[in-house]
């Protein structure tokens, strides 16, 4: 899934490519996609870009008086067509036509289709009601300085309520940076490994972006070598050197480094420890 550097340098390379120009059009192409129904797509039509952010996972376009925003989930990418298309790729979601500029198509790989988007008039929060502080807000270091929380390390950082724009890929890279266990808990460290947490997380995601601007055009059906630990189980440690090992859920996996992160210990693989039962 694409998590923050990625949609961060991408919101900057449409906002290159977009701004100031006019909606010609925005073709529907995966009508269950569309999660709103009051504002007709068609009144997007006319209405000037006036910038591209991000907030947490979310691509926000700033139409005004309207917006659009675009969650990705798993398996969604964004082409950005110069010259503009008019094909209908597999998974297709949406294309927003500009005049003067390339098109930009949304689409899903894989069968989930969970990759959504809506258009909401400014001010509205629409689903970003409920995200957490973005990980380098004040009020993030405050929670991670302060906060009491119980849960896994890997969890509290990839909770969207808690902190916005962080993934399973990420967390990993981010807890592998500190040095610290993904079962750990926040509520159970003192303040040195906190501080450590809180700059590993932020150094982390800033080098990321930084290689993510590095990148031209949308985002590629395949991004998993943007990495440093994360997909890399039984690959050497880059700081030690250890084997990587992981711990693998239904649908996600956990990759550490036992020897930089769990002294020494091998954590259970949960899938593994079901079928030995």
């Amino acid at each position: 899934m694409p998590e923050l550097p990625e949609l961060e340098a991408l919101a900057e390379r449409m906002t290159d490519v977009l701004q100031g120009c006019a909606v010609e059009s925005a073709d529907v192409l995966g009508f269950s996609a569309l999660k709103t129904f009051e504002i007709n797509p068609e009144e997007l039509e006319g209405k000037i870009v006036a910038g591209v952010s991000r907030r947490g996972k979310y691509l926000d376009i700033s139409l005004p008086p309207l917006r659009v925003l675009i969650h990705l989930s798993q398996g969604g990418r964004v082409d950005i067509e110069a010259p503009p298309k008019s094909t209908k790729p597999r998974g297709s979601v949406v294309r927003l036509r500009f005049d003067g500029a390339p098109s930009i198509l949304i689409k899903e790989f894989g069968t989930e289709r969970k990759a959504a988007w809506w258009v909401l008039r400014e001010g509205e929060i629409g689903p970003l009601e409920g995200l957490g502080p973005e990980p380098f807000d004040d009020a993030f270091e405050e929670l991670v300085m302060r906060g009491t929380d119980r849960r896994q390390l890997h969890t509290f950082l990839r909770h969207q309520r808690t902190v916005a724009g962080i993934g399973r890929g990420f967390a990993d890279d981010i807890l592998h940076a500190a040095k610290l266990s993904p079962y750990a808990k926040l509520s159970s460290l003192d303040e040195d490994p906190r501080r450590t947490l809180l700059n590993a997380t932020r150094k982390v995601l800033t080098a990321a972006t930084e290689r993510e601007r590095e990148r031209t055009g949308g985002l590629p059906p395949k991004m998993g070598d943007r990495f440093t630990i994360h997909n890399h189980f039984g690959e050497p440690c880059p700081r030690c050197g250890t084997k990587l090992e992981h711990v693998s859920y239904e649908s996600r996996e956990v990759v550490y480094c036992p020897v930089c992160q769990t002294g020494g210990k091998v954590l259970a693989d949960r899938r593994m420890s079901r079928l030995l039962k």
